[in-house]
């Protein structure tokens, strides 16, 4: 069995790859499948089936007190594992204890405390922030921006291959278009810098570097926020530069909302929660909301308020209220 599990782990990452699925689900995925054979003992997954299946997902729910969210990513994860890599249908599953799903209100910030944040933070971390809250971005799709997805002259920022895979286009507020300019006039900089020393290839979406290999060094494709320091490949010595780490951000926000003084647990997704309820404060329509976020489904938009559905065209970001 320790022979073969690192080949299932590759073999589950090739489908996930091949159906071009984030890297985030990946990783989730492999981590589940993982722990799924650790839990029974490190036996295949091909001698198992469904009644190892909700064993496992009731152990979650009742020993390791996962919520309901968590419980699902795994039974996503064995699904992927059974059906699109072992090529075997799961069949019922039973009567799996089901975590409970509680129900909580996202954290909002008044506007005044969107400033006292904003107020805190400098350089990227603020012009970041802004988008965040200006543009209702979730953390990943304002790292993941790309040159060519901010058009200045539509004030519109284009979100590629967002949750779900879906592509929408989203509000680019007027207040951000400052710095945002002179931020990629420092990434030009950078990048043209890497080119000079034989670099600035940067990571493309589904496999165009292989259809488009030139595209890899075009100015369009490059991240809006550079990491400061160059990847090496130990191996190759090849070099390259990927955007700014989640992680980075995640603390500047974490920092700035204890110097503010704000006694809301904010992070990063708060300031989208706040996009979204200070627009239908603002009378804008809850399905323009709906859209602007990216949400598939009406009810998760319609957390931010019960009835709110006033009509709303020609959206002004939040942040230009500030």
């Amino acid at each position: 069995m320790t022979a073969q599990t690192p080949k299932l782990m590759d073999q589950i990452r090739d489908a996930l790859r091949a159906r071009h699925y984030s890297v985030r689900t990946e990783q989730a995925y492999v981590l589940w499948s993982r722990r799924f054979i650790i839990f029974h003992g490190m036996r295949h997954p091909s001698a198992m089936g469904e009644d190892e299946i909700n064993e496992f997902l009731t152990h979650l729910a009742v020993e390791r007190h996962v919520s309901a969210s968590t419980q699902n990513q795994a039974l996503a994860a064995l699904l992927f594992l059974y059906r699109n890599v072992l090529n075997r249908p799961v069949g019922e599953l039973g009567e799996i204890v089901r975590a409970q799903r509680p129900v909580h209100l996202p954290v909002v910030l008044t506007r005044d405390e969107v400033r006292q944040v904003l107020a805190q933070l400098d350089g990227d971390a603020h012009l970041m922030v802004t988008l965040l809250y200006g543009s209702g971005l979730r953390l990943s799709e304002c790292l993941r921006l790309r040159v060519q997805d901010v058009d200045f002259d539509r004030r519109e920022i284009t979100v590629r291959d967002g949750k779900g895979g879906k592509d929408r286009v989203t509000t680019l507020p007027e207040k951000s278009i400052p710095a945002l300019t002179q931020q990629l006039q420092r990434a030009r900089v950078v990048h043209e810098a890497d080119l000079v020393d034989g670099w600035g290839a940067v990571i493309l979406p589904m496999a165009l570097d292989r259809k488009y290999p030139h595209a890899v060094f075009e100015w369009l494709w490059q991240w809006v926020f550079p990491q400061e320091r160059r990847w090496r490949n130990a191996e190759t010595g090849e070099q390259g530069r990927h955007h700014v780490h989640a992680t980075v951000l995640q603390r500047a926000v974490r920092d700035a909302a204890r110097r503010s003084g704000v006694t809301k647990r904010v992070g990063c997704h708060t300031f989208r929660h706040s996009f979204a309820t200070h627009l239908l404060d603002d009378g804008y329509d809850i399905r323009t909301i709906q859209e602007l976020l990216g949400h598939k489904d009406l009810r998760t938009t319609m957390i931010y308020t019960h009835v709110l559905n006033r009509g709303g065209r020609g959206v002004r970001s939040p942040m230009d209220g500030l």
